[in-house]
């Protein structure tokens, strides 16, 4: 059975794409931000939450206030990307439900009033949306390089509030020279799926 979408699409989406390492000096625009955005916040989440927060960091006082919080190996990259994203959970996402998820407004009080089941839920969906951020930029003719090597607590307290918990920093931009490192392995449908 064949995909609905596109062989190049797939391609473009999942086969051919990787995390960049480099990056050309080609600008990210607002406006590509904005499409991306506009592209993903279409993606499917519990009670239709949107926790995702994205701070970008386009200023070079900005980009000298990050680069100290990543893993040393993840500096360069991140200081010379075009565009470098924080992707964060807000703790306080219930706070929408009410006119995101209309047909049952209670849901903000009846299954988030508690902080620890608001942070869980805010962590799963935000990573779902980052998810499709990733996808969203490569959609857009561009590479992302997500990494989780830095440091959450650094980065909060420069970028964020306590309210906010980051995720990933990704780095975006036209992908440079060698920007790939070999594809890795992946595992097999056997490996993976269980019919039961």
């Amino acid at each position: 059975m064949t995909l609905a979408l596109d062989p190049a699409a797939q391609d473009l989406l999942f086969r051919e794409a990787r995390t960049a390492n480099t990056f050309t000096d080609e600008p990210v625009t607002d406006e590509q931000v904005q499409a991306i955005y506009d592209l993903i916040k279409y993606g499917p989440t519990a009670f239709n939450q949107s926790p995702l927060r994205i701070v970008l960091v386009r200023s070079a006082e900005a980009r000298e206030r990050l680069v100290p919080h990543m893993a040393e190996g993840n500096r360069p990259k991140t200081a010379s990307a075009p565009l470098v994203a924080i992707l964060a959970a807000d703790n306080e996402f219930h706070e929408e439900l009410p006119a995101l998820f209309p047909h049952f407004p209670q849901a903000k009080d009846v299954f988030f009033a508690e902080r620890p089941a608001r942070e869980e839920a805010a962590g799963l969906n935000a990573a779902l949306q980052a998810g499709y951020f990733i996808l969203g930029v490569r959609a857009a003719g561009l590479a992302a390089g997500p990494m989780t090597g830095f440091d959450p607590a650094g980065v909060q307290k420069e970028f964020l509030d306590d309210d906010h918990t980051p995720l990933m920093v990704i780095n975006i931009g036209k992908p440079g020279q060698d920007a790939w490192f070999p594809r890795g392995p992946r595992l097999d449908y056997d490996q993976v799926i269980t019919t039961v």
